[in-house]
This record gives structure tokens, C-alpha cells and sequence, in this order.
């Protein structure tokens, strides 16, 4: 079954207690992109139309080894989310009698 592409976005706050905010996207329309501040901070956004999500160093300051440590996690999940799509991918393109694409540019 297809489903329209959304954001859904959610939040709770509790008197005395911490803030939750939680992002989710569901759609083809996202950006993600990484680079560095002029002041040297660097930053990872992952936008979509409607929301932007922005991981950056801790307090804004330098880099930390707790800082290199989320960059490396982010970067493991990464690469397992691509190898989980490409997986599906193909799975579903088997099954569907459709052409796999294999990642490559034409």
C-alpha cells in the first residue's frame, strides 16, 4: 500500500521535567548535508519541508572526544541504513519482476 510522504512531529513537555521532542520523516523530499561554520563548529542538518533537524558539538563549542564519538554513531547508523534500503531494495524489486537499480550514476 503507498502512502503520501509526511513529517511527523512531536513533543512533551512536563512541569520539572525533561523536554521531548521527537522528528520523524517519511518522505522523499529530504536534504541532508554537512560543513562547517565560519566560526569551526561543524553541523549536520536533515531537512525536509517542513522541519529541520540540526546535530551540531556540544554547547555549540570545540569538538569533543564525546562529540567524535555521536559523529562515529551517526555515521555507523548511516551506513547500516544504506545497506538496509539497498537490501530491501532489491528485494523488492525481485519480487516485483521490476529492474534493481544498483546505486550507480548512468
Amino acid at each position: 500500500m503507498e502512502r503520501d510522504p509526511y513529517t511527523y512531529v512531536t513533543m512533551s513537555l512536563s512541569p520539572g521535567g525533561p523536554t521531548y521532542l521527537g522528528v520523524s520523516f517519511h518522505s522523499p523530499e529530504l536534504r541532508v548535508r554537512a560543513s562547517v561554520l565560519t566560526t569551526g563548529r561543524p553541523y549536520l542538518d536533515i531537512s525536509s519541508n517542513t522541519v529541520t533537524v540540526t546535530v551540531s558539538t556540544t554547547a555549540a563549542g570545540p569538538v569533543t572526544t564525546a562529540d567524535l564519538d555521536i559523529a562515529r554513531q551517526i555515521h555507523r547508523a548511516a551506513a547500516r541504513y544504506l545497506a538496509d534500503c539497498e537490501r530491501l531494495h532489491h528485494e523488492q524489486s525481485a519480487n516485483s519482476g521490476a529492474p534493481a537499480c544498483d546505486g550507480s550514476a548512468a
